[in-house]
């Protein structure tokens, strides 16, 4: 397969509803999902920059997370939604204790 095959297929999770005690839940994960992100970029040599400059390794998100945009948030919160909506797809439950 190569790169001009590739069609992306991500599991269907329109039919999962999320209680509201998930979104909680669905921000710290996106709160770690950016601070995940972050350390990784810091270890390569990233820092912040007002601009992206891949050859500089600056970019502007390398700020904690609620400093980000209200954008850079969202996709955040998107992945992490779109995460626990397929743990619940596969049958798994999520419960604190």
């Amino acid at each position: 397969m190569t790169a001009n095959d590739y069609r992306p297929a991500p599991m269907d999770t329109s039919q999962i509803r999320l209680p509201r005690e998930v979104d909680e839940l669905t921000e710290m994960l996106a709160r770690n999902a950016h601070e995940v992100w972050a350390k990784q970029r810091m270890a390569e040599g990233w820092r912040w920059g007002a601009h992206r400059d891949d050859a500089r390794k600056l970019h502007p998100s390398l700020v904690p997370y609620e400093e980000l945009p209200e954008s850079e948030k969202k996709y955040d919160r998107s992945t992490a939604m779109q995460t626990v909506k397929a743990i619940l797809a596969l049958g798994f439950r999520i419960s604190r204790e």
